[in-house]
């Protein structure tokens, strides 16, 4: 390929990585659709994320996520700050979320902050996710204000 073709190629995996995730996050926030969600993973996938749960495989995935929507009624994933590093039909990706939320029953609600590690793998049906893990920064009851709960450090990459 030539230089100009890479190139061409590399936006093209970076603008489908985006909407694969802007994808995620439309589902989580449409009442955690888990068939919509679950669709964007790989067979042998994983999603870990930490204190908010973890699950195995695709079906792992759908299962996990359609119990979300009995706990959490509400939630807005604002998804930011993507650094995407392409190598061949593999990504990793890094993004901040900031996440109000409001547990179902209304008994409580929280600012949640985290960031995302993703990997991605090039699929015959484009890009999937391969592994998503949540590293939470700050899940704050709404009442208490921003930013009072902080989580431990992030791990180094």
């Amino acid at each position: 390929m030539s230089p100009d073709t890479d190139k061409l190629q590399w936006l093209v995996d970076i603008e489908e990585i985006k909407q694969l995730k802007a994808r995620y996050a439309a589902a989580c926030d449409d009442n955690y659709d888990a068939s919509a969600i679950a669709v964007l993973f790989t067979e042998d996938a994983v999603w870990d994320g930490g204190m908010m749960g973890h699950a195995e495989t695709r079906e792992g995935i759908r299962t996990f996520f359609e119990n979300a929507s009995n706990v959490v009624g509400f939630a807005v994933h604002g998804i930011s700050n993507p650094l995407i590093e392409i190598d061949g039909d593999e990504a990793r990706g890094t993004w901040y979320l900031m996440q109000p939320m409001v547990i179902r029953d209304g008994s409580a609600a929280f600012w949640y902050c985290a960031q995302y590690e993703d990997t991605y793998v090039r699929t015959k049906d484009g890009w999937k996710f391969h592994r998503v893990t949540i590293h939470a920064r700050a899940f704050s009851p709404y009442e208490d204000g921003f930013g009072k709960e902080l989580m431990s450090a992030l791990p180094a990459s």
